[in-house]
């Protein structure tokens, strides 16, 4: 059974962190770009960040540069987004994505991923 699973969510103040993880089962993600996206209340789903398939190539929204950082672990089938300096319009419900690539670079179009997770929510609050 195919699995893409969402964990590290939750209630922090601003400027704080926290580190999302996405794990998936049942399938390899060694040739998937993994991107995380979010939505927010009232508003569109957005493209937050991307990484290639061995990690070498990243890319993030201008709204999170500087802040969050994307890795991967493909041993252990996950990728992670080390949030910092959080701030309240980073509230949201931040999903991971894979997409089956043939070669090695960070595009991650959201109308053309292959797996989505369920999601987790990120809420930034004093």
């Amino acid at each position: 059974q195919l699995q893409f699973v969402e964990s590290g969510g939750g209630l922090v103040q601003p400027g704080g962190s926290l580190r999302l993880s996405c794990t998936a089962s049942g399938f390899t993600l060694d040739y998937s770009a993994i991107g995380w996206f979010r939505q927010a209340p009232g508003k569109e789903r957005e493209g937050v960040s991307c990484i290639s398939r061995s990690g070498g190539s990243t890319n993030y929204a201008d709204s999170v540069k500087g802040r969050f950082t994307i890795s991967r672990d493909n041993a252990k089938n996950t990728v992670y987004l080390q949030m910092n300096s959080l701030k309240p319009e980073d509230t949201a419900i931040y999903y991971c994505a894979a997409v089956i690539t043939v070669g090695d670079y960070a595009r991650c179009p959201s109308d053309r991923m292959d797996y989505w997770g369920k999601g987790t929510l990120v809420t930034v609050s004093p």
